[in-house]
């Protein structure tokens, strides 16, 4: 895996963990992904985005993912958006903000359909 993707996923999984307040298991789930992709200075980067600005955080890596997610394929993307569900139910539930927020990226990444099939299993 290349570092823009070990980015890519890291950002995606902070800035979901973050749209709500990030507790102390979806702070486990990051660390734990940094070190199984051997990726700790992605990590920092997608954190260190997250704190330049919280109140826009979503927002501006909603601007960074499009770029650079734009030019993935339709697989990738779908893969992204599963992951980006799947964390944010370590918790057991998803909030209407989280499922707001994913939805936003699978209609950016034009993968609604397939984040509707996700979502429904």
């Amino acid at each position: 895996m290349s570092e823009d993707e070990k980015r890519v996923r890291l950002l995606l999984k902070a800035v979901i963990y973050h749209y709500h307040g990030l507790d102390e298991l979806e702070s486990k789930d990051l660390e734990k992904t940094a070190t199984d992709l051997k990726a700790h200075e992605a990590f920092e980067w997608a954190m260190e985005f997250v704190r330049r600005d919280y109140l826009t955080a979503f927002e501006r890596a909603r601007e960074f993912l499009n770029e650079v997610i734009g030019d993935y394929p339709r697989e990738k993307r779908v893969d992204l958006i599963s992951m980006a569900w799947d964390c944010n139910n370590l918790k057991g539930y998803i909030t209407e903000m989280e499922a707001t927020a994913i939805l936003k990226l699978a209609k950016d990444w034009k993968v609604e359909q397939e984040f509707v099939e996700i979502a429904l299993r």
